[in-house]
């Protein structure tokens, strides 16, 4: 504390003498005003030791005016311009550094004893970004004048604080009987307003979820299985949400706070789709199906068949989706770039997709059938089929069928059963049954490449037909047609050829891959989804091999679930 002494010295240099009972009032009435002590400083107030300069300053002028406040020093937030607390932060320590060197100023300007009678002080502080200001008023000295309108507008105008002033603070504020030694916000700046970017709104989802739900009976409905999106000529594929203007903000001071304009989007155009007149949607130039590629919706043609692929259609080959309502007879072909969808039943038949292919019905194949598809494969039921697909295949039942799957095989719905013939798959086989009471061989192979096996197969046997015929041909007397059967034979055959020799490179480059050493800090190898058999039954008679390591059942397991563990198969 400072002595009681140091205030009567300079209270009489600074005033004069005055009788002994007002000093001694003076005296009385200062402790009152300090017993209640300090309040508890709020989470944005700054908090002043007693030897601080302002805490000084009060303390001198607290002997000559009653009912003094106590400085209490808290930064407000401006409207809308909340301060995180890490800005809160720096800014005490700015206003703590301003308020040090303006009451330490005025302390040594009184204690000097140079002047006597001084004005009421104004000081401004201003946020490190300018967008918002506050003011701090020490009172009068001696003579000195109180604050006023004037001193505010004067002192704001030296600090070029000009703008968002709140004029109803600096008209009540002379009046305020807490306007010393308190911190005022008196001015906010306008944030600027950044522009949005402009952004496409799509009408058609750009992603199909190709998944199969299946009801409370354990069924699944194919019928609703429809991958197709189908558009006519016209129709809105997406929208354009054009970008907004920026909005220039303002400091106290003033300035200027630049904004950004939003950037303009682009409308994802592809084949067969046309830019509206006033550039703000993307419409369908023709009919047929939608689907997003890349980076550009595009409409492909869709060939509709309203009733069986049979005499009256012929064989089909078409460059885009094909949708048929009813069955694919026997002895016809169907091939298509995109997906094919069959509301009927795929009888001996051919049928080739080059995405997605849903048969409603199923596929009664009669050791016939050549089922293909490029993505995956939904179907009722298929028996006495070769199926080969690049991804999935989704199925109530699998009845003597040679399967050739890349991906994984999923036999959950309806009957769940797998009977007879033999199942490649690259990943996993999750199915209800396999096998059957009788004991009939089923053979489950996981691992591997299935579907480039079953490539290469195909084009040995057409290798070895094609050989066979050109020696037949060979044998044949000498004619134009002759010459040009070879001709023909021998470039299928060296194109065959060619096939193979890429598809036995394929087939040897992994377990090249898989011999050469790594490093195992910097190596990253991919997860792999585990090789697995899961089934609620597997009869006797059910063969299974995971990558070469083969085990055959000899007795019912239920549930069971096999995989490859340390080389050898495992049941669990």
């Amino acid at each position: 504390m400072i002595p009681i002494a140091f205030y009567r010295t300079l209270l009489s240099r600074l005033f004069g003498d005055e009788p002994e009972k007002e000093t001694q009032e003076a005296q009385e009435e200062a402790p009152q005003q300090q017993d209640p002590g300090p309040p508890p400083p709020a989470p944005r107030e700054l908090t002043l030791s007693q030897d601080h300069p302002v805490c000084q300053l009060w303390s001198l002028h607290a002997f000559t005016a009653k009912r003094l406040p106590q400085p209490r020093l808290c930064l407000t937030d401006p409207p809308d311009l909340p301060l995180d607390e890490q800005e809160a932060e720096k800014e005490l320590a700015r206003l703590q550094s301003a308020v040090t060197d303006s009451a330490g100023s005025r302390l040594a300007l009184l204690d000097s004893g140079r002047a006597s009678d001084l004005d009421a002080q104004v000081v401004v502080f201003i946020s490190a970004g300018g967008m918002a200001a506050w003011l701090l008023v020490y009172p009068p000295a001696g003579q000195g004048a109180e604050v006023s309108r004037e001193m505010l507008d004067r002192a704001l105008a030296e600090s070029k604080v000009s703008w968002g002033l709140d004029e109803a603070l600096l008209e009540s504020l002379p009046q305020d009987p807490e306007r010393y030694f308190h911190l005022f916000l008196c001015a906010w700046g306008k944030s600027a307003i950044q522009g949005l970017d402009g952004r496409v709104v799509d009408l058609f989802p750009r992603v199909l979820e190709r998944s199969v739900a299946v009801d409370e009976n354990n069924r699944v409905d194919y019928n609703t299985l429809n991958f197709f999106q189908n558009v006519t000529q016209g129709d809105v594929i997406c929208k354009l949400i054009p970008p907004t203007e920026g909005v220039e903000g303002r400091t106290v001071t003033d300035q200027p706070i630049p904004a950004r304009d939003g950037k303009k989007a682009v409308l994802p155009k592809g084949r067969h789709t046309e830019i509206s007149e006033d550039g703000m949607s993307l419409l369908a130039s023709s009919s047929g199906h939608v689907e997003f590629s890349g980076r550009a919706f595009q409409v492909k043609p869709l060939l509709d068949i309203p009733a069986n692929v049979d005499f009256s259609t012929g064989d089909i080959n078409f460059l885009g989706d094909v949708c048929i309502h009813g069955d694919i007879c026997s002895g016809f072909t169907v091939r298509a770039i995109g997906n094919i969808t069959v509301g009927g039943v795929v009888e001996a038949c051919t049928v080739e997709a080059g995405g997605d292919l849903v048969v409603s019905g199923g596929v009664q194949g009669d050791n016939q059938a050549v089922i293909r598809a490029q993505r995956n494969i939904f179907a009722k039921f298929i028996e006495n089929s070769c199926v080969y697909v690049k991804e999935s295949l989704h199925a109530d039942c699998l009845i003597n069928c040679e399967v050739y799957c890349d991906g994984e095989v999923e036999v959950r719905s309806g009957r769940m059963t797998v009977i007879g013939g033999t199942l490649r798959a690259a990943q996993s086989v999750s199915a209800g049954t396999v096998g059957s009471r009788a004991e009939c061989r089923t053979e489950v192979s996981l691992g591997g490449q299935p579907c480039a096996d079953f490539e290469c197969r195909i084009l040995h046997q057409e290798i070895e037909q094609l050989e066979k015929d050109l020696e037949k041909t060979e044998r044949q007397p000498d004619s134009p047609a002759k010459l040009s059967s070879m001709s023909k034979m021998r470039m299928q055959l060296m194109i065959n050829r060619k096939k193979l020799a890429q598809l036995d490179k394929e087939l040897t480059q992994p377990a090249e891959e898989a011999e050469k050493p790594e490093d195992a800090e910097t190596a990253e190898k991919p997860e792999k989804p585990p090789l697995r058999l899961t089934c609620s039954t597997v009869y006797p008679g059910t063969v299974l091999s995971i990558n070469g390591v083969t085990h055959q059942f000899d007795r019912r397991y239920s549930p069971c679930t096999a995989d490859l563990a340390d080389g050898e198969i495992r049941l669990q």
